[in-house]
């Protein structure tokens, strides 16, 4: 077993069950935001889609992972890279959609702007999705 997934699952308190640790390889190895339906074609011949969508709910509540809403109403998960507890993600950050890969990646160091908003509204969570083109593509295609 991977190292990184043996320490996210001890500092989350998780038990270690293989489909807990097929889900976090997934993500480690992806590097970018994913739907619950990548995660079931990478892994649908030892898990079903139950198992599957029962460890994201539980690596979302435990802080592991966040979610990710895309341009077409889908949802998608990716790895909390900041130190995230259960019940309080902290993810102000972009997200970056690529319409020549598809993926979705979180630019960590992109801050979603200061939103003011009218007296008796408080904000729990703030999403910004960004379209275009990754810089892979970008490099891709200047080739």
């Amino acid at each position: 077993m991977n190292a990184a997934i043996k320490q996210t699952l001890d500092d989350f308190h998780l038990r270690h069950t293989s489909c807990r640790e097929g889900v976090l390889d997934t993500f480690f190895a992806a590097n970018y935001a994913l739907a619950h339906h990548d995660i079931e074609e990478s892994l649908k011949a030892d898990f079903d889609r139950v198992t599957i969508y029962r460890t994201l709910k539980t690596f979302v509540d435990k802080g592991i992972l966040h979610k990710v809403l895309d341009d077409e109403g889908g949802l998608k998960y990716a790895l909390c890279r900041e130190a995230c507890a259960q019940d309080h993600h902290h993810h102000d950050h972009v997200h970056f959609k690529c319409e020549e890969c598809g993926q979705t990646t979180c630019l960590e160091n992109t801050l979603i702007p200061a939103v003011s908003l009218p007296s008796g509204y408080s904000r729990k969570e703030t999403n910004l999705l960004i379209q275009g083109v990754c810089s892979l593509c970008n490099k891709n295609t200047a080739l």
